[in-house]
């Protein structure tokens, strides 16, 4: 029987290939470790809102809204502009529920992260 060659880009990674979180998957498509932290923010919100037992009169608009950001996430290179749309519906819908502000909190850094929205010209 031949022998089977494995290519460099094919092996495990080792401890230097890994992310800082250690799963060498957890950078998504790019590579980018915003958008793995990203992600793991909208995971933990759409999770606890989950869970949530109150009910609140917006709470499908910010389901609608984490669900676009999971889509972008999942992308690989979310867009700034809708991601910050998304983050002011999210925070208008649930910003005073107080059980869900530390998840907030951290979607929002996960936004703010990617910098503002592109300066248009002078």
């Amino acid at each position: 029987m031949g022998r089977t060659r494995v290519r460099e880009q094919d092996r495990p990674r080792g401890r230097r290939g890994r992310t800082q979180s250690g799963d060498p998957e957890a950078e998504g498509a790019t590579g980018d470790p915003r958008v793995a932290g990203l992600g793991t923010a909208v995971s933990r919100l759409r999770r606890e809102l989950a869970a949530y037992p109150g009910e609140f009169a917006d709470r499908g608009v910010a389901e609608e809204e984490l669900a676009a950001l999971a889509a972008m996430v999942e992308g690989g290179s979310p867009e700034i502009t809708r991601m910050r749309r998304s983050l002011l519906l999210i925070v208008g819908s649930i910003g005073s529920v107080s059980a869900l502000g530390p998840a907030l909190m951290a979607v929002r850094t996960g936004v703010e992260v990617f910098g503002g929205p592109p300066s248009r010209g002078a």
